[in-house]
């Protein structure tokens, strides 16, 4: 594909025009069967939940499937004036109100467009509750193990009735006022048929407050066999304990995903609030949600650049880092793109406003960015199948766990069925396996923003690990996409000029970079253009039309004769040593003539030696595609040292040569920036389009690259790499941690060692396992790429 607007930005997307050389008439063609840019959507649902696809809410609330709280979904553009509420793991909870998720009982939380109050508020909520719950379990756990305590002698001065009823009054209040939450939604998991986390938790926990309560209220209906010198055990500072470190976990589980939407909130937040507008009278600053479009705009050094437009006066150098991740800033003159949000250097110039609102890069960088973070990687299947089946059976488990020691156990071997059965259901909770893939994803495709890297969803950011050959190519992905013409050649009895002047004249019709290379060197020359009639594109070979009463035909060689235009050997040899030096070449004729031919220079970019030695090192093969001559093609591979090289394509053979390659067993990733290129992008394992590059392409790949250089590819692959590898390190110690946990929690190594497991430090275990899942996801916030 030949098609690329330069450095300049994800703004500049449009769909292309006519083209000429080579290759590039097949885009128009492909232009009208691309789909449509659905990035712009506005959504209806404002909180989801990252780890159950489809859940979705307009209000805030609990998770029916997980319990978790619902996510705040950053991309969501609200009416104005309303509030919409979902849950983070089942992003299809919406509702206009806050509350919990009906699937999963976990809080719900506001889209974008709302601040963060709502989250800080469950934030504070499970904060207060927490410390709440642990001030009162110090005292529970003094009169519960205060009798163990040597020397203390604590029934001395609290009477053991007295003891009992004072740790069932401050235990009902962490359980239930402090712990209520975790009722609430086991009871609408059982409801809503979907068991998770807090299914085990309010069993766990209800069953050693419900036995405990009942020795302490009616103490005579439990046998012998219940009782430990003639005493019942009773379990308050277990379910008080397990109450408290469960909301601890919740806590930090808050302040964690808190954190991972924190890329786009710095995106957000990077917008400017008001703009210099010009008007009648002068200027007036004006908030950004009042500019429209073909607006003029003032922007003064140091100032943000409000919204995307084109620059119509002036010239400046602008900071583009917040996009790309690059450092240098870029020049800006008149007619160049700027995109919202950036930063203005030294000069000062005035834009015209082309997009606004949800139109803009930064809106739907936003946009992409939320929907990969809500996206769920195919590893995480393996979760959900284990997750399906993990709760009944741990249930089943504990169940079998209390008719063991109830029948085989020690004395009190029914207090130690209870205790047993309460740790396999508390440490058995499957938070760590639930999280393990969506928090990875969420924070990776955070880090992956901030460094320009967009990646439309987890499935392609699982596979672009896998990549054995990357499909690039030439024009505006490993060139600049800037085409100048270099040299004219006429034929005899046709000047330069006149060469160039037809060839403007045909070409003006056209947005193609060659055909605008071919226009702005004619208009450099002061050549006057004339009027062009029964215009006519024809897909990958040329252009057609009249001009002064004669059909002139502006193309490549194979189009000039596939139309019997008689071309000479001397003009075929000037092409040919045009393209050994790397030249595009177009042909002009007229009256069945060749007349001449215009050689256009396209430059290597300067990163992309650097990148394409950084993905061989990668194990990765390259092979170059293009629409253009071989003999160009050729003279780019050999100086890049690209060893495989495919000229002379259209669209469907891109499409037919990634065919061929998954056909031999090949991960394939295609980087491309324009419409004949989105077939490839489509049909590739994983398609990387460049930033600068048509919406069409953008839409069609799994990762856009902002700043539109190989670069971008090598740190994407690093990224997908660093993502999965932390994915497979937290489902293994998820995995882990329940297959010895339960066994342990069970009492398997009670008749080796003499061994049990409390449910307090079950409940402990549970809670580490959460944050120690959160702690190792965040830990991609700090990689290198």
């Amino acid at each position: 594909m030949e098609k690329t607007q330069g450095n300049d930005s994800v703004a500049d997307m449009r769909e292309e025009g006519n083209c000429h050389c080579e290759h590039h008439h097949e885009r128009h063609h492909a232009a009208h069967s691309a789909p449509h840019d659905s990035g712009s959507e506005v959504r209806t649902k404002q909180y989801y939940c990252p780890m159950c696809p489809g859940v979705e809410s307009d209000k805030p609330g609990d998770c029916p499937k997980c319990g978790m709280s619902l996510e705040l979904n950053r991309a969501y553009r609200a009416p104005v004036g309303k509030t919409i509420y979902t849950c983070p793991m089942h992003p299809e909870i919406e509702q206009d109100h806050p509350g919990d998720c009906p699937i999963c009982g976990m809080a719900l939380e506001p889209k974008t467009g709302v601040s963060g109050d709502a989250e800080d508020s469950e934030m504070e909520s499970l904060a207060r509750m927490f410390w709440l719950g642990a001030i009162l379990t110090v005292p529970i756990l003094f009169l519960s193990l205060g009798k163990m305590v040597p020397g203390l002698n604590i029934d001395r001065f609290i009477p053991a009735l007295t003891n009992n009823w004072l740790q069932l009054i401050l235990a009902t209040v962490v359980v239930f006022w402090c712990g209520g939450l975790f009722f609430v939604r086991a009871w609408r998991s059982v409801v809503n048929r979907s068991l998770n986390m807090f299914t085990l938790i309010g069993l766990g926990v209800g069953a050693a407050y419900l036995y405990s309560a009942i020795a302490t209220v009616w103490p005579g209906i439990f046998p012998d066999s219940f009782k430990h010198d003639g005493e019942l055990d009773l379990y308050f500072e277990a379910a008080s304990v397990i109450t408290v470190l469960v909301l601890f976990g919740q806590w930090l589980e808050a302040r964690a995903r808190r954190r991972t939407g924190k890329a786009i909130e710095g995106l957000l937040g990077l917008a400017a609030k008001t703009a210099h507008r010009l008007v009648a009278a002068g200027e007036e600053e004006v908030a950004i949600d009042a500019l429209q479009a073909d607006d003029q705009v003032r922007v003064r050094p140091g100032e943000k650049i409000p919204v995307d437009g084109t620059v119509i006066d002036g010239a400046s150098s602008v900071d583009e880092s917040m996009l790309t991740g690059e450092s240098i800033p870029v020049e800006k003159t008149i007619g160049d793109n700027v995109i919202g949000a950036t930063v203005n250097q030294t000069g000062s110039f005035v834009m015209r406003v082309e997009k606004t609102g949800s139109e803009t890069v930064l809106a739907q960088i936003v946009n992409m960015v939320a929907d990969a973070q809500r996206s769920r990687a195919p590893i995480q299947k393996l979760a959900d199948q284990v997750a399906g089946y993990f709760v009944p059976a741990v249930i089943a488990v504990s169940i079998l766990t209390a008719l063991i020691w109830a029948i085989w156990g020690p004395s009190p071997s029914l207090g130690f069925a209870v205790v047993n059965a309460v740790a396999v259901l508390i440490i058995a909770c499957p938070c760590a396996l639930g999280l393990a893939t969506p928090m990875s994803i969420m924070v990776g495709v955070g880090r992956g923003a901030q460094a320009g890297i967009l990646i439309k969803n987890a499935e392609g950011l699982e596979t672009a690990e896998k990549i054995t050959h990357l499909i690039v190519d030439k024009t505006g992905t490993l060139t600049a996409g800037k085409p100048q013409v270099t040299a004219v050649v006429g034929t005899p009895g046709f000047e330069e000029n006149a060469v160039l002047s037809l060839a403007a004249t045909v070409e003006v019709q056209s947005e193609h970079p060659l055909a605008r290379a071919v226009v702005s060197e004619a208009n450099q020359r002061g050549i006057p253009l004339r009027d062009a009639t029964a215009f006519q594109s024809i897909t990958g070979a040329g252009i057609k039309a009249v001009v002064d009463g004669k059909e002139v035909l502006v193309g490549n060689r194979d189009f000039l004769q596939g139309n019997r235009v008689n071309i000479s050997k001397e003009l075929t040899e000037k092409a040919d040593e045009l393209s050994d030096q790397a030249r595009s070449i177009v042909w002009v004729a007229t009256d069945g003539r060749a007349m001449g031919i215009i050689g256009i220079s396209d430059p290597v970019k300067e990163t992309t030696p650097g990148a394409i030695e950084q993905l061989r090192g990668m194990g990765i093969r390259i092979v170059m595609a293009t629409g253009d001559n071989p003999r160009t093609a050729q003279v780019v591979a050999d100086r890049l040292k690209i060893h495989e090289v495919r000229a002379g394509l259209k669209p469907k053979d891109k499409y037919r040569l990634v065919e061929e390659l998954k056909t031999k067993g090949a991960k394939v990733a295609v980087a491309g920036d324009g419409i004949n290129d989105a077939p490839a992008l489509a049909a590739a394992d994983v398609g990387i389009a460049m930033g600068t590059g048509t919406d069409v392409a953008i839409e069609s790949a799994g990762i856009t690259l902002v700043r539109g250089d190989l670069n971008g590819i090598a740190k994407a692959l690093r990224l997908s790499k660093k993502v999965m590898q932390n994915i497979r390190r937290n489902l293994f110690f998820a995995f882990i941690y329940n297959l010895l946990g339960v066994p342990i929690a069970a009492g398997i190594l009670y008749p080796f060692f003499g061994l049990l497991l409390s449910p307090i430090i079950a409940g402990a275990a549970m809670s580490f396992s959460s944050v120690s899942v959160i702690a190792n996801a965040l830990r991609l916030n700090r990689v290198k790429l």
